[in-house]
């Protein structure tokens, strides 16, 4: 599962080549999602207009819902100091699930805003997922 947060979201609306063109080969396999944690997604927003648009455009694009058992979560884990809501909910989308057994991927500007164990992978470093 790929993971953006808020940086990576904002930086897909703004047209950030490589995330662009990983969008587009996403839309055309079928199963494949870009996945935006939703506090991220409002994030974004509320520092650009219209980035929940754009982003939304994408087929490929599904928004990870803030429901009771991840709020409650996302607050244990900004309450334990993992960063805001936006950080938290990218981390807590990011953990292992039941419909997903692979090792999820969450897309950033920032790496070291995540802790160890979390394959947190830079959107501008040199070959990021395999684009050059």
């Amino acid at each position: 599962m790929i993971i953006l947060d808020t940086s990576a979201t904002r930086a897909l609306a703004d047209g950030h080549k490589t995330l662009n063109l990983l969008a587009a080969n996403m839309a055309r396999t079928p199963g494949d999602l870009l996945r935006i944690p939703a506090i991220c997604l409002m994030q974004a927003e509320s520092e650009d207009e219209g980035v929940a648009r754009r982003v939304l455009a994408f087929s490929s694009v599904e928004v990870d819902e803030l429901n009771t058992a991840a709020a409650a979560t996302v607050g244990t884990m900004i309450r334990d100091g993992y960063g805001g809501a936006d950080t938290c909910h990218a981390l807590y989308a990011a953990l292992p699930r039941p419909d997903f057994n692979g090792m999820s991927i969450l897309l950033t500007d920032r790496e070291d805003r995540y802790p160890p164990g979390v394959v947190a992978i830079g959107i501008d470093s040199p070959g990021m997922l395999g684009f050059h």
